[in-house]
């Protein structure tokens, strides 16, 4: 069998879906590994360091996808790309489809059986394998060290002959797997931190790593549950605002992580909130590639408003930390890979009713198979 990792196509993107301890391992199944030329780079991994983990290296996409029964990828595919990839074959990645959705249909057409693994479902056995969580994880804790860099005050309280500089207040909004990686990363690096979210059980969890809760507590929120948050009303909303608003005008640097699974970020900083903040002050946005949570965002740019407050809009945060990043998305693919790889075959096994490939295969044999994308591929 054999797999191909190709250099990521889209502008700025950093990671790789395949590092040398994916590829030592991959082997060890028996399977071919073969990597485009430069693939590791932006990571920081050389080509020799992949030839010696076990890869084979070659020239460009065209050849590496040549009679590859597997391929692994980062972003999905760009359509001269996708055009190059045999029928049959399984491509395993971040496929885009809940953003996207037309993009199942154009999987399909393509003949490809197509995992999508930001449709991973939060069930126990799965943990290993989500890459939501794994860069989320990595975006929360470099959203954080970028926001230190653009505050130009001190971050930790020092005390010196010359008077004491005071800590940083941070305000975290949203305390999913990236809020909870920003407070505890802000935390040891000596800021006051405060967080809010509207899932009731995030309360504890802000707590526990030693932050402040800041929230409405009322029976909407109540019925929040999951481990995503889900849409909230109007009247929500404007209560929400304006405890937001207050909160944001006394801290110094706010980080906004709040999304809506497959919906655009909703905006809970406001213009108004950001006017109010002090100069000097920074908004880090990781919700930017949704829109942003921050009115002030301008996804894909690092901005300054009138009033002096910094606003960091970057896209795609986990590639601002592309070594960590790869290596652990690399993981991720490599124990779902294997978690359904038949030893006798050497080939992956995929069944039907399991959870896990019910929750990620969009395509198979040509059709969208994905309950969430079938209907729009009816119509």
């Amino acid at each position: 069998m054999r797999l191909a990792v190709l250099k990521e196509r889209l502008p700025g993107e950093t990671r790789v879906a395949a590092v040398p301890d994916s590829v030592k391992k991959l082997t060890a199944l028996g399977i071919d590994v073969v990597i485009e030329t430069g693939a590791g780079e932006a990571a920081a991994i050389s080509d020799a360091a992949l030839r010696e983990a076990g890869a084979s290296i070659v020239p460009d996409a065209a050849t590496a996808l040549a009679g590859a029964g597997i391929v692994l990828t980062v972003q999905p595919p760009d359509d001269a790309t996708l055009a190059k990839i045999p029928r049959g074959a399984l491509l395993i990645g971040t496929l885009g489809a809940s953003g996207r959705p037309e993009l199942a249909q154009t999987y399909a057409a393509a003949g490809i059986d197509a995992c999508s693994m930001e449709l991973l479902p939060r069930i126990t056995r799965a943990q290993s394998m989500d890459v939501l969580s794994s860069q989320a994880n990595l975006a929360g804790y470099r959203a954080v060290i970028e926001g230190a860099e653009a505050f130009p005050r001190g971050f930790a309280m020092m005390m010196t002959a010359a008077g004491t500089v005071p800590p940083a207040r941070v305000f975290v909004v949203g305390a999913g797997v990236a809020g909870l990686q920003a407070i505890a990363t802000a935390r040891r690096l000596g800021a006051i931190v405060s967080a809010t979210d509207v899932r009731p059980a995030a309360k504890e969890e802000i707590k526990s790593l030693g932050a402040s809760f800041i929230g409405v507590e009322d029976e909407e929120s109540k019925a929040q549950t999951g481990a995503y948050a889900r849409e909230m009303s109007a009247e929500f909303r404007a209560k929400q605002a304006a405890l937001i608003a207050e909160t944001v005008a006394k801290n110094d640097i706010v980080i906004c992580t709040a999304l809506v699974m497959g919906r655009k970020a909703p905006i809970i900083v406001t213009a108004e909130a950001v006017a109010a903040m002090r100069m000097g002050s920074v908004v880090v946005d990781i919700a930017a590639d949704a829109g942003g949570n921050c009115a002030a965002t301008i996804p894909g740019e690092r901005t300054v408003t009138e009033n002096g407050v910094t606003v960091l809009g970057y896209r795609n945060w986990p590639s601002r930390i592309g070594v960590a990043a790869s290596t652990l998305y690399a993981r991720n693919l490599l124990t779902f890979l294997t978690n359904f790889w038949d030893k006798d075959s050497k080939t992956p096994k995929l069944p039907p009713d399991d959870d896990i490939v019910k929750g990620v295969l969009l395509t198979r044999g040509g059709t969208v198979v994905h309950p969430s994308f079938t209907q729009q591929a009816a119509a």
